[in-house]
């Protein structure tokens, strides 16, 4: 096509120059477009995301608690003196931070206030490993038992334990072994107090508690050295009852006690004596008793041992002797036969008294000095028979003597077999007086 001509308003006329075009203007315009449509979409989006995030996770509803920190005019902190260089650093101003608020610190649910004020006890570990050390063996020359420190002097145990002796031997744990005296016995209550000869300073000792506080159904400890020989053996149970008995405050334990046991310590969970170990039922499992640590604490301060305070009293009575080690097993069982023996004899005694009546109506003239619980314990007695036997008489009186003898030869025998088993000479008396065959000189 031909240029267009352009006439000037001079009147002259001329071709006007043409503008080049550049190809490809149209398509950068469409690139262009279309770069700021992919802009929109992506902001879009983000906004769309971000608007969920806002809805899942909303904001706390307490409102954020102003805080205002005022710059320390020491020098900064390493991430604080991140500044540029040359650039000065700002001075120091008070800054208003908005800080969300911290929820307050939450309690444990299950624990109370009682819970937490009260002292939890210590793990029957830990409460073994304290008490042991202040356990002993007591050895006397009949048999052996069981004891505790009270103090670095002062041994606690039953009287059964030492019967008789006036010192007895104390085994360590550890091994040594020293001497102590019998110092102070309480019958009533069964227990005794023994003094150390030569106290170590450093020596573990158990706190005293007290039978008020006991509870029936809590768990106690047992330690002692049952049979003689297994020293420090623990056992556990719980307070099956708490009985008075005689005037006496028994603790009544199903923890295992055996023979030896007698004399040790029953402890409650924080590890202090509530009784000292002293009887149960020989066969009978899980029924044992321990005296009330009251009755020894009145004991040491020197007064008398009154009754313990109890929860619970009964009128039960059917306790029966302590638990022996195997020693005093014998003894025991060495006195009952020595008692069925000795009754035997005063049978065939009570037939002599009726011969002896008949003989001093027909075959004695004259006196017989002195007292006797049986009068034909004069046989004896030279002195005592001061008449004469009647002629026709001395066979008669013969056979007497014969049985008479027979019986006295027969007590001395069973009373030195009792001696040798180590029956008590008390006991031993009060049997032959019991069954009135004491009266002869021997």
């Amino acid at each position: 096509m031909p240029p267009s001509v352009a006439t000037c308003r001079c009147g002259s006329s001329h071709q006007p120059t043409s503008t080049p075009v550049v190809e490809g203007d149209s398509a950068s315009d469409t690139l262009t477009n279309g770069a700021a449509i992919v802009r929109t979409v992506v902001a879009v989006a983000v906004v769309a995301a971000g608007g969920m995030w806002w809805l899942m996770h909303p904001r706390p509803a307490t409102p954020p608690t102003v805080r205002t920190v005022t710059p320390s005019p020491k020098p900064a902190a390493p991430s604080e003196s991140l500044v540029k260089p040359g650039v000065p650093a700002a001075q120091p101003s008070a800054l208003t931070v908005a800080l969300p608020a911290s929820p307050p610190p939450m309690a444990p649910e299950s624990a109370g206030p009682s819970e937490l004020d009260a002292p939890s006890p210590a793990s029957l570990e830990d409460l073994v490993g304290r008490a042991s050390p202040a356990v002993v063996t007591v050895e006397t020359p009949s048999g052996r038992g069981s004891g505790f420190f009270v103090s670095p002097d002062t041994i606690v145990t039953n009287v059964h334990v030492v019967t008789s002796s006036s010192s007895v031997s104390i085994r360590r744990p550890d091994g040594s072994t020293t001497i102590a005296r019998v110092d102070v016995q309480s019958a009533p209550f069964d227990i005794a107090v023994l003094r150390v000869s030569s106290p170590i300073a450093d020596q573990p000792t158990l706190p005293m508690g007290s039978a008020a506080n006991a509870r029936v159904g809590q768990e106690v400890v047992a330690i002692g050295t049952p049979l003689g020989f297994l020293q420090n053996t623990v056992s556990r149970g719980i307070v099956s009852a708490l009985r008075d008995v005689d005037g006496a405050t028994m603790i009544q334990t199903d923890a295992a006690i055996n023979p030896g046991n007698s004399g040790g310590p029953l402890l409650d969970r924080t590890g202090r004596v509530i009784g000292v170990i002293k009887s149960g039922y020989n066969g009978r499992n899980g029924l044992s008793f321990a005296v009330a640590i009251d009755h020894v604490r009145s004991i040491l301060d020197g007064k008398a041992a009154a009754p313990a305070p109890t929860a619970g009293t009964s009128a039960y009575r059917a306790i029966s002797p302590a638990v022996a080690s195997p020693t005093d097993q014998r003894r025991d069982d060495a006195a009952k036969v020595f008692d069925q023996t000795i009754a035997q004899l005063s049978r065939r005694a009570d037939i002599l008294d009726t011969r002896w009546r008949s003989f001093r109506k027909n075959c004695y003239d004259g006196r017989i000095a002195g007292s006797f619980d049986r009068e034909w314990y004069a046989l004896w007695d030279q002195r005592a028979m001061q008449g004469a036997v009647a002629p026709g008489c001395g066979a008669y009186f013969g056979e007497f003597r014969q049985m008479a003898d027979a019986i006295r030869d027969a007590v001395i025998a069973a009373d030195e077999a009792a001696r040798r088993a180590d029956v008590y000479p008390g006991t031993r008396r009060d049997v032959l007086r019991h069954w009135r065959l004491d009266g002869w000189s021997k």
